[in-house]
């Protein structure tokens, strides 16, 4: 399995990334990430995902700026780098300038456990406060989610386990 097979580890130590091979290919990967991770997220519509997301909001993030819009969104794609999305539009109409924010997250998540949910929409939150990636960025994410970190390698394990199942599945036929 060369380098390509393991993108969403790319960043990764080649000794990690020959550990998580092997536990790939012996399937205990997936297990490991069943027993830790064994429900799927209830949220399922935009707006379940809108209360989820107001609620984390409103708990952590009061006083920064409303969201206009929150959606899952089936043109994200994890293979692409994206898992959610943010967005800051301004726009000048007349003398007023109109500001909106918007987060999406990518509809793989519809299919994942909540905590990965969770993850993302925490760090799409964090981009209210804090535009680029920077150390308060991940503080912030952090003091929301305190196992962030963790979350976030367990969801690039899951969709690395999630892309080999894909490409070792047997061809479908009819």
């Amino acid at each position: 399995m060369a380098e390509r097979d393991l993108p969403y580890l790319s960043g990764y130590a080649e000794a990690f990334r020959a550990k998580v091979r092997a536990l790939l290919e012996s399937g205990k990967l997936e297990q490991v990430l069943e027993a830790r991770y064994p429900e799927r997220s209830p949220v399922q519509s935009d707006s379940q995902l809108r209360d989820y997301v107001q609620g984390l909001k409103n708990h952590y993030l009061k006083r920064s700026p409303p969201l206009s819009k929150i959606c899952f969104d089936d043109k994200i794609s994890a293979s692409h780098g994206a898992l959610g999305l943010h967005t800051f539009v301004s726009r000048v109409q007349g003398a007023k300038t109109k500001a909106k924010n918007e987060l999406r997250v990518a509809t793989v998540f519809k299919t994942l456990p909540e905590p990965f949910l969770r993850m993302v929409v925490v760090h799409e939150l964090a981009h209210l406060r804090e535009k680029d990636h920077t150390k308060a960025f991940y503080q912030l994410c952090c003091h929301m989610e305190p196992d962030y970190q963790q979350l976030e390698l367990d969801l690039r394990l899951a969709l690395t386990v999630r892309d080999h199942k894909t490409k070792s599945a047997p061809p479908r036929s009819g």
